[in-house]
């Protein structure tokens, strides 16, 4: 699988389960760790573990190996190493907090609305 099919299939997997405004960013050339960062979050701790775990699910469900998955415990920031593709999902209140967005904000964006179509 590509890291572009990755991102889909993960972009579907958070918009199942209600992902909050899900942000992919390509941070090929800025990021030694992973080509694509895709940001998302839930309004409750209940939500964040559906959604990690649903991501989690449907990357198996590909024959996909989780390089790691870590924050699952507390849901409040769940991390899912996916190789190319590094996911965050965050409880809402805490996304701002982070705001990975701006420590990225040199990177382009990817259209998520037309992954979801």
């Amino acid at each position: 699988m590509t890291a572009n099919e990755l991102v889909k299939v993960s972009v579907q997997a958070a918009d199942d389960k209600r992902a909050e405004d899900i942000v992919v960013l390509d941070v090929q050339g800025i990021s030694l760790v992973a080509d694509y960062f895709m940001i998302c979050h839930g309004n409750s701790e209940k939500q964040v573990e559906a959604i990690a775990r649903e991501l989690k699910d449907r990357a198996q469900e590909s024959g996909l190996d989780i390089k790691r998955l870590e924050g699952l415990d507390q849901s409040r920031w769940v991390l899912i190493d996916l190789g190319d593709v590094l996911v965050h999902v965050f409880h809402k209140d805490d996304r701002s907090y982070y705001n990975l967005e701006k420590l990225w904000g040199d990177a382009p964006t990817l259209n998520v609305a037309s992954m979801l179509a």
